[in-house]
Formats: C-alpha cells, sequence, structure tokens
C-alpha cells in the first residue's frame, strides 16, 4: 500500500500510522533506512515537523531507531505495546512540552507570590495526595490538585487558565501511564518526595529550586510517557 497524502486531523497519529503500516506490511523491513525527513515530509504532504514528531512515536514503541549521521532504521516490525496507546501516550508527552512551558514559571512566580493561604493550601494538597493511595483515578486526581494549588498561588489568571485547558487531556493520559507502567505497584505514594521539595520551595519563597524541581519532575513524566523509561540525569 502506498504512502498517502494526509487528511486535516491529527497530522502526527497520521503520519505515524502511516509509516507504521509500510513498516508492519514489509515496504521497509527491519535492518532498513527510511527516506529522509525531506522525503516523507513531500510524500505525506506535511511539515519536517510533524514527520519527525511521528518518527520520535515510533521511536518510542521500539520500531525504529535514529543513527547519528546515518538516518533511521527500522529494528523491529511490530511495536512493544498496543499502538492506539502508544498514540495516546505520545499526546499527552505534546502535551507536557508547553505544560512545562507554563507550569514551571508559574512555580517561579508562586515562590514569589504565595500567600499564607497559599501555602496552607499545598499542603493540604500534598496531604490528599498522600491519602489517595488505593485507586489510581483518584490518585492522579490528587496529583493534579496539587499542581493547580501551585499555579493558583502565582496569582495569574491566564496561567490558571491555562492549566485549566491541559487537564482534560492530561488526566486520561496519567491513569494510563501509572496503570500501564505499574508505577504504584511498589510505592502508592509515587513521587511523593519530589512534590513534597516543590511545596516546600514555593512555602519558603525559593523560586528557583521550585522551578527546578517542577521541570525535572515533568520532564521525567514525559520521557515515561514518550518510552516507557525516565530520563537521563545530567
Amino acid at each position: 500500500m502506498p504512502l498517502e497524502a494526509l487528511r486535516p486531523s491529527p497530522l502526527v497519529e497520521q503520519a505515524a500510522q502511516q509509516l507504521r503500516d509500510q513498516i508492519t506490511g514489509g515496504h521497509w523491513p527491519v535492518g532498513s533506512r527510511l527516506p529522509g525527513e525531506t522525503t516523507l515530509a513531500k510524500t505525506l504532504g506535511v511539515g519536517r515537523s510533524t514527520v519527525r514528531e511521528a518518527l520520535r512515536a515510533l521511536a518510542g514503541a521500539g520500531m525504529v531507531q535514529p543513527r547519528q549521521g546515518a538516518g533511521v532504521f527500522v529494528i523491529a516490525a511490530e511495536p512493544t505495546e498496543d499502538w492506539p496507546t502508544r498514540l495516546r501516550r505520545a499526546a499527552v508527552a505534546d502535551v507536557y512540552e508547553v505544560r512545562a512551558m507554563v507550569e514551571v514559571q508559574a512555580a517561579r512566580l508562586a515562590a514569589e507570590r504565595r500567600t499564607e493561604a497559599d501555602v496552607t493550601a499545598l499542603y493540604a494538597a500534598l496531604d490528599r495526595r498522600r491519602a489517595d493511595g488505593a485507586d489510581d483515578a483518584a490518585f492522579v486526581d490528587a496529583d493534579i490538585a496539587l499542581h493547580a494549588a501551585v499555579v493558583d498561588a502565582a496569582h495569574n489568571p491566564v496561567l490558571t487558565d491555562l492549566f485549566g485547558q491541559f487537564v482534560p487531556a492530561l488526566r486520561q493520559g496519567l491513569i494510563d501511564l501509572v496503570r500501564l507502567l505499574g508505577l504504584r505497584d511498589h510505592d502508592p505514594h509515587h513521587g511523593d518526595a519530589r512534590h513534597a521539595a516543590l511545596v516546600e520551595a514555593v512555602a519558603a519563597g525559593d523560586a528557583d529550586t521550585a522551578g527546578d524541581v517542577l521541570q525535572s519532575e515533568l520532564a521525567e513524566t514525559r520521557a515515561l510517557l514518550l518510552t516507557g523509561r525516565p530520563a537521563e540525569a545530567g
């Protein structure tokens, strides 16, 4: 089946699906090198950035591997997990890129602007995150509520509205992530130390630490969404 121009819907998902079909159908067997980004973009009728994100999704699914200076090579004919799940995780990971831009700055502002009421709300949200230990959905809701409390403490209504727009896309993706990777199997309060450090930094008025802690947490979660593995340190 030849590649086709794409319809105007989620282009990254369509591009990833078409490239996957070419691999699973044997058009590009294991060990072969894929055409370059420019060629793929022209054939699919999309920009190179869309092709790049599609290839990243395929790499995260364990199907292709980029090699410095040589191109992108097929390493498996089938993804390592259910394909719709892979695409859903990649989509949430894209949201995380934008979320980091918004929320890290919000954490820094929160450390500078927090009130006593904000600090009380932050510690209450941290306690709730620790209390919701049995149900994955309740745990994710408590986690999101803690992050929302940090954003609220920045006292910027635009940041609060932006974060609210992310919540629907984040919630189910995070529930899926927790369940797929068994993140809470051995630690029902997964990530507690880092969230406690975030709350303490905001309460102490330490903007640099608050931003750094949150940046690290969001980067690690995005790596898990894309690859199922934590981000490498450094």
